[in-house]
């Protein structure tokens, strides 16, 4: 008689459980690439009806790869901004969150 298969299910070893992330924590800063989809995005759409999500990222990638240095510089600009807007923002949610734990 053959042997009967049986399934073990293997253990994977528990993960310790992540820390919850706080609402109220200061957004990320976007980069100069997500400015430039940002702006250029309905313009792809406009140009390409019926096109896919994925397509979009696509066409948006490679119109930012072709642009120069000159033409990034805005992007940049807005980029470094938001970067100095996030920092501030998340040293003074750092601040109020040792403040309250001191309390």
């Amino acid at each position: 008689m053959p042997k009967e298969k049986t399934t073990r299910k293997v253990k994977t070893p528990a993960r310790p459980e992540r820390k919850k992330k706080d609402p109220n924590a200061p957004k990320r800063g976007l980069s100069a690439y997500m400015f430039f989809a940002n702006d250029n995005r309905d313009k792809v759409r406009e140009d390409n009806p019926g096109i896919t999500f994925g397509q979009v990222g696509k066409m948006l990638g490679e119109k930012w790869k072709a642009l120069n240095d000159k033409e990034r510089k805005p992007y940049e600009d807005k980029a470094a901004a938001d970067k100095k807007r996030y920092e501030e923002e998340k040293a003074q949610y750092n601040a109020a969150e040792e403040e309250e734990e001191s309390s």
